[in-house]
């Protein structure tokens, strides 16, 4: 999902908040999954277009959280353009 995704969306990746609430980094995180560097950050930048139920179960088990922990819908945020 590339930023401009998230916005339209809504769904964000709260990785970054997850990993600084466990002290734990991008690349321990990495090891535990199996899942490289890249592909984590490519998720926790909001960059992902998809990612496999196995790839967020495993991340949920490293992490000890739920899925809804990991991605969140936030509204959109209102266009500039838009009328009242």
């Amino acid at each position: 999902m590339t930023p401009a995704d998230a916005e339209e969306t809504g769904i964000v990746c709260r990785l970054d908040e997850l990993l600084a609430e466990r002290g734990m980094t991008l690349a321990r995180l990495s090891e535990q999954v199996g899942i490289t560097v890249v592909n984590l950050s490519i998720l926790k930048n909001d960059r992902a277009k998809a990612i496999r139920f196995s790839t967020l179960a495993a991340i949920c088990d490293a992490l000890e959280c739920e899925v809804g922990d990991i991605l969140v819908r936030r509204p959109p945020a209102p266009s500039a353009t838009a009328s009242v």
